[in-house]
């Protein structure tokens, strides 16, 4: 088993238990998916995989070019946004973060564990078994969204790129960041004087309740809107894009929820 980055890994590995062994190509916060270099290890991985998963959407498009060199190899592959189903918004861009979307994560557990079966028969009820108890856990954090949801629908926050988006479209958050911004932010292109200064309006103008902040790609105007709303004491909410250190998907995702009910409560 093969997996894109370590969220896809540890979900494999849940489901897998100790009758499968993954690989992860992404590990480290500092390495940028979109402009990921294979290493001849990776190379060698996939080659030998059975099962790989992917984010697809355009995340880790590496994953692609690589199975496409690699010689006599034809693994089962799991394209977590083609599971997923979801599509760019009329006239927008497909917001590609689907572990954000905890209904896409039930979807790709079944997936996987349908996969994980086809290689081995014989552990077929183990996988299952694993799939349905990592959906149980999701259906709990499903619950605290509803109740984020039920206690501050409407609720204003801003972000510095997309990837919590699903979660706190689930939460009823609304988005005030203009989109020019998260997106420039997002393909580490220049961000406008204008912009920077209609995302820094809504800090000083007390706009949002919050700012959740993807904490692994920073740069100047990221950390300027930063200092903005600490300076006007709206909470900041840290958020990443693969697993932190010691944290398996379940513990990562309760603890971004829980971040975002404290700063929407105080």
């Amino acid at each position: 088993m093969v997996a894109s980055t370590n969220v896809y890994g540890n979900l494999v590995q849940q489901i897998g238990g100790g009758k499968v062994k993954v690989a992860s190509i992404i590990t480290d916060p500092a390495q940028d998916p979109h402009s990921y270099e294979a290493s001849t290890q990776n190379r060698l991985e996939l080659s030998k995989a059975k099962v790989v998963v992917e984010n697809g959407g355009g995340y880790d498009d590496f994953v692609g070019r690589l199975l496409h060199s690699a010689k006599n190899s034809s693994p089962a592959v799991i394209n977590a946004v083609q599971v997923s189903g979801k599509a760019p918004k009329a006239g927008g861009e497909l917001n590609e973060h689907v572990w954000y979307d905890l209904p896409t994560m039930g979807k790709l557990a079944d997936r996987i564990a349908d996969a994980l079966a086809r290689t081995a028969p014989a552990d077929a009820a183990v996988f299952r078994h694993n799939a349905e108890t990592f959906k149980g856990k999701l259906t709990v954090l499903e619950k605290k969204e509803g109740q984020i949801k039920a206690e501050h629908a409407g609720a204003p926050v801003a972000v510095t790129e997309p990837v919590p988006l699903y979660m706190t479209d689930a939460m009823g958050l609304r988005n005030k960041t203009p989109a020019d911004f998260s997106h420039a932010v997002e393909e580490g292109s220049d961000v406008s004087a204008q912009s920077l200064q209609r995302t820094l309006t809504l800090f000083t103008g007390k706009q949002v309740k919050a700012l959740i902040y993807n904490q692994q790609t920073s740069g100047p105007p990221t950390e300027k809107v930063k200092a903005a709303a600490e300076d006007n004491g709206i909470p900041v909410v840290p958020v990443t894009e693969t697993l932190p250190p010691g944290k398996d998907y379940i513990g990562w995702m309760t603890a971004n929820v829980a971040a975002i009910k404290s700063a929407l409560d105080r």
